[in-house]
């Protein structure tokens, strides 16, 4: 069965490729802005949480950090593997088919419950875990009170992933953004609440913390739900119609799309993990540096990421309209806008470094005299490593938009594992470049496969990449 399609209120996204460059980059920016700023927003709820979990103490604030680095790589992954809802949504919107969405959905919530299920009980084995890496066994049992408060947030927050997708697909970002943005709000108040047991409430410290974030991405995934079951444009897919009826085949074909998804993910957050681990054999000084550095990078990194998503969206709805010059024109434009933004911030951590460092380490401090000059030298390799960084996060979600996710991720894990990490250990230690080897090591791994991720998606046809082209 097949209907046509219309776009709701969110921007001009009917199912239309005029062909022009201008007009691709217009749809692509008003698809992505509400996405990166929404992604900005994103980072603020773990920062939140970080500076409550500082006021209790050094002990809750590293407990909290453990935590997080246990959670957060399994929950990447999980998001990873339920985006591949969004290409498939926008293929199907892009034929014009009503019930292909509804089922995509459907199917997405299903596997978002299966994956959900399967990672619970890797996530509650955080303490005999970290007890057998050598970690503190208070601050190791403290970390295990915060998972066990909310290990159940994986459910709501690969949930809003699905629906968000489908929201996506179909231009409807800017509720996106606002439920985003309400949700840092909820979070810092309930957070405050629960931690410091304000208003009659008990004193949770940690388990506070985690409840807060368990309950605000289950506002969030029942605010993003109730807008695309009541939105006048939205309801008429009924996505959670018959929801129990299965739909074998979709079902499947989210977990081959989005598999290797999340296991690009994990590779790369796996290879960012070691390389902080890498820094803690070098010094305090350089994982402080490096952890300033990152977390500007990262911060920049918010961008292109947002217009990877708009491209996987673009180029999704493209490739099920049956247009090659479409495909073309949305992956470029995402790709041109990406590079464009990274070339500034390259331009502005070759140019002001010592300024940016400065909002995270007082330089006037003498103790932070060596810290700050490393992490001034880092930002200067992250100055080249935005320009490799934005061209991957691009170019693989363009490639997402075709389906293409397997080949991606072993190009991944070759760039990552083979390529980045063996230079950055080389640089690093067997030569002695210290912390400066590290950073080129990751911007070399990044590189190599932005250079495979981009040429893969230029030499589509040749590939074979748009052989099932409908139309």
């Amino acid at each position: 069965m097949s209907e046509p399609l219309t776009a709701p209120a969110s921007g001009d996204a009917t199912v239309d490729f005029s062909h022009a460059w201008g007009s691709e980059l217009r749809a692509t920016f008003a698809l992505a802005w509400p996405l990166i700023v929404a992604q900005l927003a994103q980072n603020l709820l773990f920062t939140t949480d970080v500076v409550l979990m500082g006021w209790l103490g050094p002990k809750y604030l590293a407990a909290g950090t453990l935590a997080g680095a246990f959670l957060m790589p399994f929950q990447l992954t999980g998001i990873g593997i339920v985006g591949a809802v969004a290409p498939l949504v926008a293929q199907a919107r892009g034929r014009r088919d009503i019930k292909a969405v509804r089922r995509v959905v459907r199917q997405g919530f299903w596997v978002a419950i299966l994956v959900a299920t399967l990672l619970v009980p890797i996530v509650l084995s955080i303490r005999p875990i970290y007890l057998a890496l050598g970690q503190d066994p208070e601050v190791t049992a403290l970390a295990e009170s915060y998972m066990f408060a909310g290990f159940w947030m994986l459910y709501p927050v690969l949930g809003t992933m699905v629906v968000r997708s489908f929201l996506s697909a179909f231009a409807a970002t800017r509720v996106i953004l606002v439920v985003t943005v309400m949700g840092v709000i909820v979070n810092a108040l309930v957070a405050y609440t629960l931690i410091f047991g304000h208003f009659g409430l008990p004193l949770l410290e940690l388990r506070g913390a985690a409840l807060a974030t368990g309950f605000v991405n289950l506002f969030m995934f029942l605010a993003l739900t109730a807008y695309a079951l009541t939105h006048r444009k939205l309801k008429r897919f009924h996505i959670l119609v018959r929801f129990w009826k299965p739909d074998w085949r979709r079902f499947a074909e989210i977990l081959r799309v989005g598999m290797p998804i999340g296991l690009t993910v994990a590779a790369e957050v796996g290879l960012f993990s070691v390389a902080a681990i890498l820094m803690g054999r070098i010094g305090t000084d350089e994982t402080a540096a490096h952890a300033v550095a990152l977390q500007l990078a990262s911060t920049a990194f918010m961008v292109p990421l947002g217009l990877g998503m708009a491209a996987t969206v673009r180029v999704g709805l493209a490739f099920g309209a049956g247009d090659a010059e479409g495909i073309r024109k949305a992956g470029w434009v995402a790709l041109a806008m990406g590079m464009g933004f990274m070339a500034v911030t390259c331009t502005l951590f070759l140019a002001m470094p010592q300024q940016l460092v400065s909002i995270f380490l007082d330089p006037g401090i003498a103790g932070n005299a060596n810290a700050v000059a490393l992490a001034a030298t880092y930002l200067a390799v992250a100055g080249l490593f935005q320009l490799a960084d934005g061209a991957q996060v691009v170019a693989a979600h363009a490639l997402r938009g075709l389906s293409d996710t397997r080949t991606p991720m072993w190009l991944a894990f070759f760039g990552y594992w083979v390529v980045g990490l063996p230079t950055a250990y080389l640089l690093g230690f067997v030569l002695d470049w210290r912390g400066i080897g590290v950073w080129i090591g990751l911007a070399t791994g990044l590189a190599f496969v932005a250079v495979l991720l981009v040429t893969r998606f230029a030499l589509r046809e040749r590939l074979g990449l748009l052989r099932h082209l409908v139309g």
